[in-house]
């Protein structure tokens, strides 16, 4: 009799263990390219054309908080006179870092006509958080210095289709 119930005991344990292993596949499977996506960098996203006076900048647009939260990470180059235009939905205080992401870059933090806020030189790999100094819709990502070198500051402007006059 103890043999019996014994028995009854691990039956009915045979079969959830087979639906937690199931289970645990499918969610492995269905995370699996999630995982392999997240470490390698964005490069087919769209593109808009910018201008901080007589210098031009080829900007890949992230607009979509997935697309956000990845940004320039794992990105071993990027061209001279390239970089990200972060658009939010509304002006907020938005702060970057640096997570994962290996080239030294300026944030420049941009109110909706294109006006500099504020600029803030990132280290590749820091957890520092850099963040605007009031409310933007936007920032731009450079490689560290593009702004410096061409004499860009707050209060420079920045034009092109995504910001409104």
């Amino acid at each position: 009799m103890t043999h019996n119930a014994a028995v009854k005991r691990t039956t009915p344990l045979l079969p959830m263990k087979r639906l937690f292993t199931q289970l645990f596949c499918l969610l492995f499977l269905l995370a699996g390219p999630a995982w392999s996506q997240a470490e390698s960098p964005q490069l087919q996203l769209p593109r808009a054309s910018l201008s901080a006076g007589m210098f031009l900048i080829s900007a890949q647009v992230v607009s979509t908080p997935e697309q956000r939260a990845i940004g320039l990470m794992f990105r071993k180059e990027m061209p001279a006179n390239e970089g990200m235009l972060f658009v939010f939905e509304q002006p907020a205080v938005q702060c970057f870092w640096m997570k994962n992401t290996f080239l030294p870059l300026t944030a420049a933090f941009v109110e909706e006509d294109g006006t500099i806020v504020n600029l803030a030189d990132m280290q590749p790999q820091s957890l520092d958080s850099h963040c605007s100094a009031k409310p933007v819709r936007y920032v731009l990502e450079m490689h560290q210095g593009w702004f410096a070198k061409r004499g860009l500051k707050a209060g420079s402007k920045l034009s092109g289709a995504p910001f409104t006059r």
